[in-house]
């Protein structure tokens, strides 16, 4: 089987529910994201990034409405392990750091915390708030944390209610092409 095969067959088991909280479902939410990288002219790894970066929380389990989460589902970690076993780590390390990316944002941008939606509120209390000071500094230390922003950034324009984007069917072959050799 095709990564994009696996990958296909993951949303279209799990994709269709409500992104906890928000106006889209899994699969709308990671096709926005993608939409927003391309637009931005990202390169394909990134797009990539962006399209898989919640992966993790199609792959683990976390109940399905918000409200009955009383600890971070770690969907970052869960997702970075499994692209890192795919992919290189230009798609796979952003994944695994787009929560710190978040922290790290809340931390150095002023402004960024209030576009938040109330979900992604929410959830930064269980990723452990505003990143300190020795956060900050370990987070701008890790190779890919630049990139990490970025997809941070799409992963939270990617929340419209009824914007049309390609469908997986358009990613597959970069997906592929993208993929490790098994």
């Amino acid at each position: 089987m095709r990564i994009s095969q696996e990958v296909c067959a993951i949303y279209d088991r799990r994709g269709a529910s409500a992104y906890f909280g928000e106006a889209v479902t899994m699969t709308e939410h990671c096709l926005q994201a993608a939409y927003f990288a391309r637009a931005a002219d990202a390169p394909e790894a990134l797009v990539i990034a962006a399209l898989l970066h919640d992966i993790g929380h199609l792959l683990g389990v976390a109940p399905d409405d918000l409200a009955e989460w009383t600890d971070d589902a770690h969907h970052e970690l869960i997702g970075g392990g499994w692209l890192a076993r795919r992919f290189a780590p230009e798609v796979s390390e952003p994944v695994r750091l787009h929560v710190p990316a978040k922290r790290y944002l809340c931390a150095t941008d002023p402004g960024y915390f209030d576009k938040l939606s109330a979900a992604s509120v929410l959830t930064l209390k269980l990723q452990g708030g505003r990143m300190t000071t020795s956060e900050i500094a370990a987070f701008e230390a890790k190779p890919y944390w630049r990139d990490a922003i970025r997809v941070r950034q799409w992963d939270d324009q990617g929340k419209v209610a009824g914007l049309q984007t390609p469908d997986f069917s358009s990613y597959a072959t970069l997906i592929d092409r993208l993929a490790k050799p098994k």
